[in-house]
């Protein structure tokens, strides 16, 4: 044990040099290393992970490279435009290790991932294009058609969220009005199920203000009214009703 803090101690040393480069990091493994073998301290354990995490985000730092991941993406397009998907995603993911901040391979990636029914990885790629460039729209509408097969209600949503981007667009406008005509044809208790499972439902129904509003409206058809006059307010209502959570007699 006595060993094993004297080369803990040392990895310490090595790994909080102000400069620390690969050779100060690799002696900081090597001895963290050493010191685990003489005895797996739950501390030392956690060190060493913090090194090892350094030295990760490093080499993927230093691997990237927007030239080579445009190179990449080029080649997996190449693939994707014959039919090639399987083939298509190792350079797609090539490109994403070069250029972890561009969006496009991501989308490219899901809609081979959606080829290849594996909506899953593909929901996951949707989602991360979103985050990385929410106002591009093929990563809604990739989203969407995936959500669209069995989950309408969520479907409807990104639909919506597309065409706050390009109103215009025809395949946001042709999903959305088949999301609705899906959602008409389903009872109303299937319905407000299917919208329950919605995130944006979820948050109106969770937000305290909307609460009380609903409460009042139930208790009170004149509130209703004066509720109404509020464009947002106005605005979750309807989807709400759309959804089928809240009805009108």
């Amino acid at each position: 044990f006595v060993f094993s803090c004297s080369y803990a101690e040392l990895g310490k040393q090595w790994y909080q040099r102000r400069v620390r480069g690969k050779g100060e990091l690799d002696l900081a493994m090597t001895f963290y290393d050493k010191a685990i073998c003489e005895h797996r301290d739950p501390v030392i354990l956690k060190e060493r992970a913090d090194v090892v995490k350094l030295v990760k985000e490093r080499e993927a730092k230093a691997y990237i490279d927007p030239a080579k991941s445009t190179e990449e993406k080029n080649k997996g397009n190449e693939f994707f435009k014959q039919g090639k998907y399987a083939d298509a995603i190792p350079f797609y993911t090539e490109a994403i290790k070069r250029n972890p901040q561009d969006h496009v391979p991501y989308s490219n990636r899901a809609a081979c991932y959606t080829k290849l029914m594996e909506f899953g990885l593909a929901m996951e790629d949707c989602n991360k294009c979103i985050e990385l460039n929410p106002g591009f729209i093929k990563g809604y509408l990739r989203k969407a058609a995936l959500l669209k097969i069995d989950k309408p209600t969520e479907a409807k949503s990104v639909y919506e969220k597309a065409l706050e981007i390009d109103p215009n667009n025809m395949e946001a406008q042709q999903g959305y009005q088949h999301c609705m005509n899906q959602m008409r044809n389903l009872s109303p208790e299937e319905r407000a199920k299917n919208a329950m499972k919605d995130p944006e439902i979820q948050q109106i129904l969770q937000d305290p203000a909307m609460q009380v509003i609903l409460e009042q409206m139930q208790k009170d058809p004149t509130a209703a009214q004066e509720h109404l006059k509020n464009p947002q307010v106005a605005e979750k209502f309807q989807k709400l009703v759309q959804s089928g959570i809240v009805s009108i007699r």
